[in-house]
């Protein structure tokens, strides 16, 4: 029997999470915002094919602390909207090739989910100079830990946070050698516990830290 390929044992893996108030965008059908329960399937299919795309190639990870519900609880990418997939070409992406389908329900968002801390991380990217696949998009808490009702954020609880470092490390080990940028103190605080040596700190741009972000990865690559 052919063993599974890496790619497919690291999103088995991560599939296979599951924790009380967490969404598992890979996993779970989000019955009153998800247009159907293939979503999870979809959402799969996009970072299969984000991560192939930059195995061997990526010359940068960014790691901060979890996903979001306007960003990898509908795109499953971090730091990525389903948006941006949307108004991406077929061919020629910056995201993936292929078709990229959006997993909300248009009538709970009409146009599609968009993150802020998205928009601003492919932006500053892209303003270094770095081509869509020259970098990739992580969490240190992969899933979408639901504030108060799903379509809310909350920081991952310290339980959390150990739980779901496997599935860090099983990440980290698909690009080897490539270095790593931590977005956040908390990031930087759970890759330091990790031993995980980072290049550069930056400050996360959700909250106000807009110019922040932005100054740091200018430091990193003026």
């Amino acid at each position: 029997m052919t063993k599974p390929a890496p790619i497919d044992r690291f999103i088995t893996a991560l599939a296979a999470f599951s924790r009380p108030r967490v969404f598992n965008p890979w996993a779970d059908f989000d019955r009153a915002n998800d247009f159907g329960p293939e979503a999870p399937a979809i959402r799969r299919d996009h970072l299969r094919r984000y991560l192939a795309e930059r195995i061997g190639h990526a010359r940068l990870l960014l790691v901060a602390e979890a996903a979001g519900y306007q960003g990898a609880k509908f795109s499953g990418i971090a730091m990525t909207s389903e948006r941006q997939l949307a108004a991406s070409p077929v061919t020629g992406s910056d995201f993936f090739e292929g078709p990229k389908r959006r997993t909300s329900r248009e009538s709970v968002r009409p146009a599609g989910f968009t993150e802020p801390t998205a928009t601003i991380v492919w932006g500053r990217m892209h303003e270094a100079g770095l081509a869509g696949r020259d970098w990739v998009n992580w969490n240190t808490f992969a899933w979408h830990p639901q504030g108060a009702t799903a379509l809310r954020n909350r920081t991952p609880t310290p339980e959390e946070f150990r739980a779901g470092l496997p599935v860090l490390k099983s990440f980290l080990a698909l690009f080897p050698r490539v270095p790593v940028v931590a977005v956040g103190e908390k990031a930087r605080v759970i890759l330091a516990e990790l031993d995980v040596p980072v290049v550069a700190a930056v400050r996360h741009p959700a909250n106000g830290g807009a110019t922040a972000f932005r100054e740091g990865i200018s430091r990193l690559m003026p």
